[in-house]
Order: structure tokens, then sequence, then C-alpha cells
């Protein structure tokens, strides 16, 4: 099965479909900023695995120490997606692409995987019930109910960094936390701009783009981070209905 993967690397990242949206023709900007963004992870050691087929079946995943999310440890890697939807789910792709992960992370001498998850499996977020058949267990959590995953090799386990805890900010306004790594992120930023604008709604869209910014968030974070009225709401990538949902609370 393993002839049926590649791996992204900067020769052939140019010509690659990046699974989540696929297009043949017009360029999509969600893409193209991923693509960008990809090619400055890959030479951290950030690895982009994918079938070689026009379909959703992928795993992400990057060294912790260069990994941009909240999360701190020693020597372990992080498992941002593990996606299979459509007609490939069923064939087994998934369990090949994890035990890849697994099997590079031991090549490498970490000390484990680890990913996030939550109480409530959250929709942007991988299937962590998958993760914790592979022994993943949860080693940290946050007050809104996010957890840290982890598969520890030697006893060692990670954990959200601090500030990931504080899951609170001054301003009150809707605020949402976003890098470029999911190319859906582009899409959701410009209909949220567009709709504040029109509805009059304060808002504060914040470019997470260094690893410095990605470890001092006051949150969780796996690309993108929703507050409003001062309070951590969700990763979830919001829609325009989820967000005139979210100010009427």
């Amino acid at each position: 099965m393993d002839a049926e993967f590649v791996n992204l690397t900067p020769e052939n990242l140019a010509d690659e479909h990046l699974c989540c949206i696929i297009r043949t023709k017009k360029p999509h900007p969600g893409v193209e900023a991923k693509r960008q963004w990809l090619a400055d992870r890959l030479k951290e050691g950030h690895v982009f695995r994918k079938l070689q087929a026009k379909a959703t079946v992928f795993i992400e995943y990057a060294p912790l120490e260069s990994a941009w999310v909240p999360v701190v440890g020693d020597n372990y890697l992080y498992l941002y997606c593990l996606w299979v939807t459509g007609s490939p789910k069923g064939s087994g792709y998934g369990k090949s692409l994890m035990e890849y992960c697994l099997a590079d992370a031991k090549k490498q001498g970490k000390s484990g995987v680890c990913m996030l998850g939550a109480k409530k499996q959250k929709s942007w977020l991988s299937d962590q019930s998958f993760a914790k058949k592979y022994g993943f267990e949860v080693v940290d959590t946050t007050e809104s109910g996010y957890e840290l995953l982890a598969l520890s090799f030697g006893g060692t386990v990670p954990q959200f960094a601090s500030n990931a805890k504080r899951e609170r900010i001054e301003s009150e306004d809707l605020t949402i936390y976003y890098d470029l790594q999911c190319p859906y992120i582009h899409q959701y930023i410009e209909k949220i701009r567009q709709y504040c604008e029109e509805s009059d709604v304060p808002v504060s869209l914040v470019l997470v783009d260094t690893l410095q910014k990605a470890k001092e968030l006051p949150c969780a974070f796996n690309n993108w981070a929703v507050f409003y009225k001062g309070e951590f709401r969700t990763v979830n990538l919001l829609g325009v209905p989820q967000i005139e949902k979210l100010l009427k609370k």
C-alpha cells in the first residue's frame, strides 16, 4: 500500500494537489496560501503524506518544537491532521497513514506523538477515537473541554502551554486567530470579514504568522480559534450562520 502514497517535498510541492480542496484549472487562493505555508515548513521537518489520487486522504505532522500550536513537550511529533473522507473510507488508508507516522516517530527517536482532541469530538479535529485505538491517551485538559492526547514511547508526556489554559482575552469583540495551514481558512475569513463589515459587527481577525505567536496563543489551537465577549469558544471553523448564532448569545 505504501506505493500508493507520496510525501510532499520542495521538488513536487508545486505540482501535487493538497487533498482538501482539489482544483484542476483555476487556482484557489486558500490552496495557494497553504502551498506557500508548507514551502516554509517542509524544511523544518513537517510531513504531508497523501494518497496518489484526487481524494481527501492524508496525514500532516511536524516536530512539536516547530509545530504551530501552544503545546510543549520533549522530543514529540505533533499530529495536525489525519483525514480519510468520501469513497476511500474503509480501505485501510487511515491505518496505513497512522502507522507510517508512528514508525517515523520511532525511526527519528522521538518520545511519542501527540494531537489535539476534545471531550466532545470537534468536526475540524482528527478522529480521536481512532487515535485511541493505537494507544493515545488524554494527558492534559483545559477548562473548556479540550484535551491533549499522546502516545508516549518512554513515559514522558507533553502538555498545553500555560498560556493556552488562560482561555480569555481583554477584548469583548468577536476575535478570530488563524493561520494559513488549512486551505479552507481563506474563504471563511473573507466571508466573515465581509459579513462583519456589512453588519457593522466589530471584529478582530488576527493572522498567526510566526511560530512564536502560535506558541503564545491564549487557547487551544490547531489553525483557528474563536473568542467572543472575552471568552474562548471553539477551534472549529465557523461560517457566517454559525457566527450569527454566536453573536446572539
